[in-house]
């Protein structure tokens, strides 16, 4: 007995899960449409919205010719990620946060600011992000200005074309309402089906015959129901003993 015991093995039906879940299928539809309004309304009226602006500027590596070489071109393609980090440096963030008057720090302004280098291109994007989009505009087009000073004197740039002045938001960039509303929804519905699970699982009563088969490995011989009809009659005898009395 003791050895049959040590093998036993607790077997979870994959199907019979299934059949839990389905059968509390209002109660997580339930729960992942409150979740889901949850993330809307925190997304919609609680987190402040972000706004975006960017500015893109152009460089290109020149010989002493006039004329633009194959080899400047593809110079200036290799050098794209070296001006991406002057771009972001210490150096840059921190004169910007000086001519504008800034109450922030380097790794504040760095979180801010997204600097992207389009593959096969030497054009360089530059993205701000703030909660005031006005702030947002002055900001990218103080990097550039910055940045490019930076560039040519470190990396000896003739010249840095702006391809694209910092535009003034109109829309909000985030917090996005419909992702906010997506993710609600899905870890409140995972948060239920977690909680039915463990529920179900952690529940070891039995319940019916066919559980005293599954899990004792015993045949019921009878049933005795339980009559409501009984405990009611006992109650109206209690009560007319009481009013002889």
């Amino acid at each position: 007995m003791e050895n049959q015991r040590n093998n036993d093995v607790i077997e979870i039906d994959l199907l019979e899960l299934f059949h839990v879940l389905l059968g509390q299928i209002g109660l997580i539809i339930s729960v992942g449409i409150l979740t889901a309004l949850i993330g809307f309304v925190v997304s919609k009226f609680v987190l402040s919205p972000v706004y975006e602006s960017t500015t893109k500027i152009y460089i290109l590596n020149k010989t002493e010719t006039s004329s633009v070489t194959y080899s400047d071109v593809q110079m200036g393609t290799q050098l794209t990620k070296d001006y991406a980090q002057l771009i972001s440096s210490r150096y840059v963030l921190e004169e910007v946060i000086q001519m504008l008057s800034l109450d922030a720090e380097y790794e504040d302004m760095l979180n801010k600011v997204n600097v992207d280098t389009p593959t096969d291109t030497r054009i360089v994007s530059i993205t701000v992000e703030d909660h005031d989009p006005v702030q947002a505009m002055k900001i990218a087009n103080c990097i550039r200005e910055a940045a490019s000073e930076h560039i040519q004197n470190v990396m000896d740039i003739e010249a840095v074309n702006v391809v694209e002045t910092a535009n003034m938001p109109t829309e909000k960039a985030g917090p996005r309402c419909s992702l906010w509303t997506l993710v609600g929804g899905m870890v409140g519905v995972a948060l239920i089906c977690v909680a039915v699970l463990v529920r179900y699982l952690l529940d070891d009563t039995i319940k019916s015959s066919e559980d005293v088969e599954k899990y004792l490995g015993l045949s019921t011989l009878a049933l005795i129901p339980m009559a409501a009809d009984d405990n009611s009659r006992g109650d109206k005898k209690s009560k007319k003993r009481k009013v002889k009395g």
